[in-house]
C-alpha cells in the first residue's frame, strides 16, 4: 500500500509540473505569439479629458494630429526603418504642434518659463539617453538620442544639457519660440487661484496637466525602442522633475519583454518606478503586456493615489494603452490595424 501511495504521488507531481496551470502561464496565451511585422503606438497625453471639454473642431485637431504622427512612424517602419528613426520622427511632429505638451506646446513654470526634458531607451542593450530643464533646444527627443550615442552619460540637465547639445550641432532655438497663448492663459489662470483671484473658466481640459507625448516603436529586426518628451507640470518650480527623464520611471525597453512610454502624475510614477515595472511583471511573472501594464496603472497606481496611464508593445508587436484619468490621447498602429482614441468609452 506503502508504494502505491508514492507511485501515485509521483504521477501526480508529473503531471502537476509537465501541464502547469497557474496564473503566470495563463497569462502568456493571453496575447498574440506571432510577431507583427512591426508595431507602433503613441500617446500625447492623459488627464481630465471629457467630451464636454472639447469642441468638435478641437476634438477633429486632435485625432487629425495623432492620425498624421502615426503615418510619419509607420511609413519609416513599412519602409524597413529602424525603430529608433521612427521614435524620434514621430515625436519630432508631436514636438512641433502646439496641441501637445512637449516642444511647442509645452507649459510654464512658475517663473513663466519652458523648461523641457525628454528621454530614449532602445530595447536590444537597455543603451538610455535622458535631458531635463532645456529652454533652447527645439526637439528634446533628439538630443535624448545624442546623450545616449555620444556621451557616457544617461541623463544631462539644464545648462550643461544645452551646452552638449549645442556641441552635437542640434538645432536650437529662442526660448520665445516655445510660448503659445493658450499654455500661457493656463499658468496666469493658476497664478490668479493662488491669490484667490477668479478668472473666467478655461477651455482648457486640464490647467494643471501633466501631459507628455510619446512613442513606442518595434521595428522588422524585432527591435524595441520607447522616447518620450515633456513640458513638465504647469506652475512647477526650483527646476522640478517628473518621471519622463528618469529611465525606468517614464520610459523603459528591453527587447525580450515591451518598450514602455508613460504619461501623468510624475511623482507617482517615479516612486513606482512604473515603466519598470511593467518589464519586471512581464519578465518574472510571465504576465502578457495587457496584464501587466493594466495592473500597474488601474492598481499599483489607483491604491497610491496616482493618475495617468501609459503606452507599451511587446516582442510580438501586441500593444497596450491602460489609463486611470478620464482620456488619454493615444493611438497605434501595425500591419492591417490602425485606432485613434481619446476617451475611456473608446477602450
Amino acid at each position: 500500500m506503502y508504494k502505491l501511495i508514492v507511485i501515485l504521488s509521483l504521477l501526480l507531481f508529473a503531471s502537476c509540473t509537465s501541464n502547469p496551470t497557474n496564473d503566470a502561464s495563463k497569462a502568456t496565451s493571453k496575447s498574440d505569439q506571432t510577431r507583427a511585422e512591426y508595431a507602433i503606438v503613441i500617446h500625447g497625453g492623459a488627464g481630465t479629458i471629457l467630451r464636454k471639454n472639447l469642441t468638435p473642431e478641437k476634438e477633429k485637431e486632435y485625432r487629425e494630429a495623432m492620425d498624421a504622427a502615426l503615418t510619419i512612424g509607420e511609413d519609416i517602419l513599412k519602409k524597413g526603418g529602424t525603430s529608433l528613426e521612427a521614435v524620434e520622427k514621430t515625436i519630432h511632429y508631436m514636438e512641433d504642434s502646439p496641441l501637445f505638451n512637449a516642444g511647442k506646446g509645452a507649459v510654464f513654470t512658475h517663473e513663466g518659463k519652458n523648461e523641457l526634458d525628454a528621454s530614449i531607451m532602445q530595447g536590444i542593450d537597455q543603451n538610455a539617453g535622458a535631458v531635463g530643464g532645456l529652454s533652447t533646444v527645439k526637439h528634446p527627443i533628439t538630443a535624448a538620442i545624442a546623450v545616449m550615442n555620444n556621451s557616457d552619460h544617461v541623463l544631462l540637465t539644464g545648462a550643461g544639457a544645452e551646452t552638449f547639445a549645442r556641441e552635437q550641432n542640434i538645432e536650437t532655438v529662442n526660448p520665445s519660440y516655445f510660448k503659445t497663448e493658450r499654455r500661457w492663459n493656463s499658468l496666469q489662470r493658476i497664478l490668479a487661484e493662488e491669490k484667490g483671484i477668479e478668472l473666467s473658466e478655461s477651455d482648457e481640459p486640464d490647467d494643471k496637466k501633466h501631459g507628455t507625448v510619446g512613442c513606442v516603436a518595434l521595428d522588422k529586426a524585432g527591435n524595441i525602442v520607447a522616447g518620450t518628451s515633456t513640458g513638465g507640470m504647469t506652475n512647477k518650480r526650483y527646476n522640478r522633475f517628473g518621471d519622463v527623464p528618469i529611465i525606468g520611471a517614464g520610459t523603459y525597453a528591453d527587447n525580450a519583454t515591451c518598450g514602455v512610454s508613460c504619461t501623468g502624475h510624475g511623482e507617482y510614477f517615479i516612486r513606482y518606478a512604473v515603466a519598470h515595472d511593467v518589464h519586471a511583471r512581464m519578465s518574472y511573472l510571465n504576465e502578457s503586456v495587457s496584464e501587466a501594464a493594466g495592473h500597474v496603472i488601474n492598481k499599483t497606481l489607483v491604491e497610491k493615489g496616482g493618475s495617468g496611464g501609459l503606452i507599451s508593445i511587446d516582442k510580438y508587436g501586441n500593444v497596450a494603452m491602460p489609463f486611470n484619468s478620464a482620456g488619454m490621447y493615444r493611438g497605434y498602429a501595425k500591419p492591417g490595424e490602425r485606432v485613434v482614441a481619446i476617451y475611456e468609452d473608446e477602450k
